[in-house]
């Protein structure tokens, strides 16, 4: 029988149809243990390192860094050693899930911060060379643990792993290969030598530790040196006519070069296409009169409150809706999806129980999402399940707009950016602080009445005193 094994790339959660390679942590010819780190992948919700199912020499790799992987693909080859620690025949992790072609394994559905992402019983995720097994009797590789996002003590995807000497997380190796970074130069901030994203980004902009760049001269020795001509790097930033040329920042593509999706912003052009192609939207604006206002209050905070506010009056838009089979559920909770604008593409979190938080518990639950979104750290269970979305668009600039609808929710909250507009009163005119709001509603599951008052509902009460 041979010990050929092939290692087929599992469902990372969610359903997700690939991944991008960030790093391997091998090379072909490299011997690997068991549940050590085979390679980092890039997904649409996170950066997770995928352990190895075997121990034994690596055969072959699927890709390099920047590749798109399909769910089910071949990811790696192995030669398995068995003088080595090799997962036990018929061990069973507790997780079972089918799908994905046959004979090759998926993971599980979307992970809860703590469960493991496993292969598929049926047919697992690595394939024998060998004879298959007969049909009703386990594989000798079932229930192997294939993904990240998991409590394991091996492998953790929010858990810094040494990878050539540089202690760092995989959402931070995602970065600084992004920012053209060398890692092994990056000076580290973080507990026990641990490189964080602060890290990478200081030195992203000042250049310490940038790819093929020489490294800083020492401070004692740059006297010398500023008086001499300038180096080779900073002359070409200068064309011949000595006017500065334009120059791409780090991480992004040359202008005019295709670049391919990856990630977070492959999954949203996915995500926005089936959006466009099921939802019937309607848009209403109006605009809420913040004159009434005492003191200084968050703007946020309000909004969400005056979105709970209008899910209790109309509950018909706090709700999902199944086109195929029309079928509208009504939540009685409400969990807001937040949209939140990265370099990467969009995320939404979920804030969830909004209707039970006061001000400083929004604020509180606001700021922990976006700093987990900014570190990649978020846990994919955050990222779905939310029952309406608001995109606080105004931030930046934009009074109206016609936001996306995105299955199963039935309706999105945009708010524009803050203005003072001449406002018609009683016996003559006064200049008021107004919020443009946009509403946009899936027009299948919800009526334009049950729109207007779910709008007037949110205006009545942003316009409260407090």
């Amino acid at each position: 029988m041979s010990n050929k094994k092939t290692f087929f790339l599992p469902d990372l959660g969610e359903g997700l149809p690939d991944a991008t390679i960030v790093e391997w942590t091998v090379k072909v010819g490299d011997t690997i243990r068991l549940d050590d780190a085979l390679v980092s992948m890039e997904t649409a919700k996170a950066v997770v390192e995928v352990p190895s199912p075997v121990s034994g020499k690596v055969l072959k790799l699927a890709g390099a860094a920047g590749d798109v992987i399909t769910t089910g693909a071949m990811l790696a080859e192995f030669e398995v050693d068995p003088s080595m620690p090799q997962r036990a025949e018929g061990q069973d992790t507790g997780h079972h899930h089918g799908g994905g072609q046959p004979g090759k394994g998926v993971g599980s559905d979307d992970p809860a911060p703590d469960d493991r992402v496993v292969a598929s019983d049926d047919g697992g995720a690595i394939e024998d060379e060998g004879a298959p097994a007969p049909k009703g009797e386990p594989r000798q590789d079932s229930g192997t643990v294939v993904g990240a996002m998991q409590s394991s003590d091996a492998v953790r995807s929010e858990q810094a792993s040494t990878i050539g000497g540089v202690k760092a997380m995989p959402a931070v190796r995602a970065l600084a290969r992004k920012l053209k970074v060398d890692l092994a130069r990056v000076r580290t901030t973080g507990t026990d030598g641990v490189v964080t994203m602060a890290d990478v980004k200081q030195a992203a902009a000042d250049g310490s530790a940038v790819l093929g760049a020489a490294p800083a001269p020492r401070a004692a020795a740059a006297a010398p040196v500023a008086a001499s001509a300038p180096a080779p790097a900073q002359r070409s930033t200068l064309s011949q006519g000595g006017r500065p040329m334009r120059t791409q920042p780090p991480g992004v593509a040359a202008s005019g070069q295709p670049e391919q999706l990856k990630g977070v912003r492959r999954n949203m052009a996915r995500v926005m296409a089936d959006a466009h192609s099921k939802v019937v939207p309607t848009t209403l604006c109006d605009d809420a009169d913040l004159h009434a206002w005492i003191g200084k209050q968050d703007i946020t905070a309000r909004l969400i409150r005056a979105i709970v506010a209008a899910c209790k009056a109309v509950p018909a838009l706090n709700a999902w809706f199944d086109g195929d089979k029309l079928v509208r559920t009504m939540h009685p909770q409400v969990d807001i999806g937040i949209a939140v604008d990265t370099d990467d593409g969009l995320f939404v979190p979920a804030l969830r129980n909004a209707d039970m938080l006061d001000a400083a518990g929004v604020r509180g639950a606001i700021q922990r999402l976006r700093a987990q979104v900014e570190d990649r750290s978020i846990p994919a269970s955050e990222l779905s399940g939310y029952t309406i979305s608001l995109s606080n668009f105004g931030m930046f600039a934009g009074r109206y707009a016609t936001p996306v609808v995105v299955p199963p929710t039935v309706a999105i909250v945009g708010a524009g950016k803050l203005s003072h507009d001449v406002v018609a009163v009683m016996g003559g005119i006064e200049v008021h602080r107004r919020m443009p709001i946009s509403l946009t509603f899936d027009h299948r599951a919800c009526t334009g009445g049950e729109a207007a008052r779910f709008l007037k509902a949110l205006l009545d009460d942003l316009g409260a005193p407090q």
